[in-house]
């Protein structure tokens, strides 16, 4: 007969070694990367873990909070403000924060992102309160760094690092945005219409510029023609005054007779009576029309001799 007392036995030793290793495993914790988790023993504070294997003790640790070490955004829902000139609009924030000690997280505040939601809601309106519309709308800048260097030193005994704080949107109330809208219209009108006479003052520069280097142009074309034409004048005499030079010199040359002077003088006679002339010289050696044509009968006669 079999031994039930033995087989039972068994049973609840294999049953025990089963339990003793769920319970061995399920203590077996693995923390993943960026992360921690805040261990508590007995109700107290007993470590932060970081990454990598860890074991706690069965029915003594318990891991009271599993900690996110990423850098995390919270987008805000508009807040009411009222600016310094009793303008009421609504602002948007969103939050970048790190957490850098798990243990102050964990215990720091009870609820960490509603208290950074109303921690920026309160300093959002501390901020705007000392400030004008005008100067709301165009210092987003300067509005981010006060609100950032705030929250950062408020929450560091909570284990948080504020990174950065923007200015989402900024909404001012309706009639604001149309007379706003206006004033862009017009400004940009204003833009437009100097643009145009601007384009114009240019346009009227450029055609005066033009017409002035075309009459540079014109005048610096008529001086190269009148001197142009003056040097060849210049030339043109010059080549005269040097062909009777030249004439005078081959007549030296040849050693005229007093007949062919007289030739020549006559015919410079006749081509200075020739009715073009107002007046007329007469030769000195010239005497009378009978000197000349004796002369001339004997400059035939001597040809003809020849």
């Amino acid at each position: 007969m079999p031994n039930f007392g033995a087989i039972g036995g068994v049973v609840v030793l294999v049953v025990l070694i089963l339990f003793i290793l769920l319970v061995i495993v399920s203590n077996i914790k693995i923390v993943p990367q960026a992360h921690a988790y805040v261990i508590e023993r007995l109700g107290a504070f007993h470590a932060a873990w970081g990454t990598g294997l860890h074991i706690t003790i069965p029915f003594i640790d318990r891991i009271a909070k599993r900690v996110s070490l990423k850098e995390q955004v919270i987008d805000f829902p508009p807040q009411p403000v009222i600016t310094k000139d009793n303008v009421t609009m609504q602002i948007d924030t969103v939050v970048y924060f790190q957490i850098t000690d798990p243990k102050l997280y964990a215990y720091g505040v009870e609820n960490p992102i509603s208290a950074i939601e109303n921690l920026s809601a309160t300093t959002l309106r501390n901020i705007i309160g000392e400030m004008e519309l005008d100067h709301t709308l165009t210092s987003r800048d300067v509005i981010n760094s006060k609100i950032r260097v705030i929250l950062d030193e408020a929450t560091d005994p909570w284990g948080i690092k504020v990174n950065r704080v923007e200015l989402k949107n900024i909404i001012p109330p309706r009639e604001i945005q149309d007379s706003m809208e206006k004033q862009m219209k017009a400004e940009r009108e204003r833009r437009a219409k100097i643009l145009d006479a601007e384009g114009e003052k240019r346009s009227a520069i450029l055609i005066a510029e033009g017409e002035k280097e075309s009459a540079v142009l014109r005048a610096e074309a008529v001086k190269e023609t009148k001197i142009r034409e003056a040097q060849g004048e210049a030339e043109a005499i010059l080549s005269v005054q040097r062909a009777m030079a030249d004439a005078i010199k081959l007549m030296n040359e040849a050693h005229p007779s007093e007949q062919v002077i007289a030739l020549k003088s006559l015919e410079a006679f006749q081509a200075a009576a020739d009715g073009r002339a107002t007046k007329i010289i007469v030769p000195s050696t010239i005497q009378g029309l009978a000197g000349l044509a004796t002369s001339v009968k004997e400059i035939f006669d001597t040809n003809a001799a020849k």
